[in-house]
């Protein structure tokens, strides 16, 4: 117990310190003491602009995205009871870029509209359905790659057939750089936009942490407990759909988070969905935190984008964690 209490601390830490780090790094850097001076009410007006409008927007959505993903992939992995469960194998992300993208694309709404978080929610909502209705009551973990991997190929393809049919090149050009995950020129109208999606998604994910621990034994065992296991698996589709739909609407698709976050913690706080699902939401703030400070420590002309980033990582994870599981792609059960 004291070693996950002081590793949580530890953990909370540093996402604190990232989320300064995130603050002070960028093309004009500002020293920790100033940003304590502008916190106060300090400062230049540029320092203030480059803080307050400029970064702070832009480290909150990375703390509130990569949280959100963290969470969700601890509870996918819950409720499925197979560690390589998460949005991205879902499909989820890149369904809700579809979404997000039809209505970018048809111009029914401005970038900043409501009807853009919905459509992505809707999307990440039907992908998530799809995959846990194709899964099944325990997940194969060849099942649940390769529908995953065939939703995702099946959402790109819809993705580059609605781009294909736009006559408006430039909105093309925009939509490209937008779905390769991005927290760039982002600002509080972003915030506002992504926030309450991605609070009640939160919310619905840590209302059902004490029930996904019953899941641990088995679904027939969590029933005799009392929970009612088809509940349990809407609140968590509802969670994952809201708070990935949420953040792809403003930041477009940033994939492996929510996969990797869950394996860093795991070894400290065990497989209790109760004692893992905060940790996972500390690592994933933490990495998406980590991924955009390096995306602009790279000395490039412009900004390389953060989900290129994440996927530069979490690809190479992912292949290992199949690597560790390769018996149970012979056949059995994921444990």
């Amino acid at each position: 117990m004291v070693r996950r209490d002081f590793s949580l601390a530890l953990i909370t830490g540093a996402v604190a310190g990232l989320f300064l780090g995130a603050l002070a790094v960028g093309p004009v850097t500002i020293p920790l003491s100033r940003i304590a001076t502008i916190a106060l009410g300090g400062g230049s007006e540029v320092e203030r602009l480059i803080i307050i409008d400029l970064r702070l927007p832009r480290a909150l959505l990375a703390l509130l995205i990569g949280g959100n993903l963290g969470l969700a992939g601890a509870a996918l992995q819950a409720l499925l009871r197979n560690s390589l469960a998460a949005p991205d194998l879902f499909a989820a992300p890149q369904m809700a870029g579809l979404g997000a993208v039809l209505v970018l694309i048809g111009g029914g709404a401005g970038a900043l509209s409501y009807c853009l978080p919905a459509a992505a929610v809707l999307g990440a909502l039907i992908s998530v359905g799809i995959l846990i209705g194709v899964a099944g009551r325990q997940a194969s973990l060849s099942v649940l790659i390769l529908s995953g991997f065939g939703l995702s190929a099946a959402s790109a393809a819809a993705t580059a057939l609605v781009m294909s049919l736009s006559a408006n090149p430039f909105a093309i050009l925009e939509v490209t750089f937008w779905l390769l995950g991005s927290l760039e020129d982002r600002s509080w109208r972003h915030v506002a936009m992504a926030l309450p999606f991605i609070a009640a998604g939160s919310l619905l994910l840590l209302a059902g942490a004490p029930r996904l621990r019953t899941l641990v034994l088995g679904e027939d065992a969590a029933r005799s407990l009392g929970v009612d296991v088809s509940l349990l698996r809407t609140t968590i589709i509802a969670g994952t759909a809201l708070g990935v739909g949420g953040g792809v609407a403003v930041a477009g698709t940033i994939g492996y988070v929510g996969l990797v976050a869950a394996h860093l913690v795991r070894p400290i706080f065990g497989y209790d969905p109760g004692r893992l699902l905060l940790p996972s939401a500390l690592a994933g703030a933490g990495l998406l935190l980590a991924a955009d400070i390096v995306a602009r420590l790279i000395p490039t002309q412009t900004d390389i984008k953060v989900g290129i980033i994440t996927s530069l990582i979490g690809v190479p994870f992912l292949i290992a964690a199949i690597i560790r599981e390769r018996r149970v792609l012979g056949g059995g059960e994921s444990a």
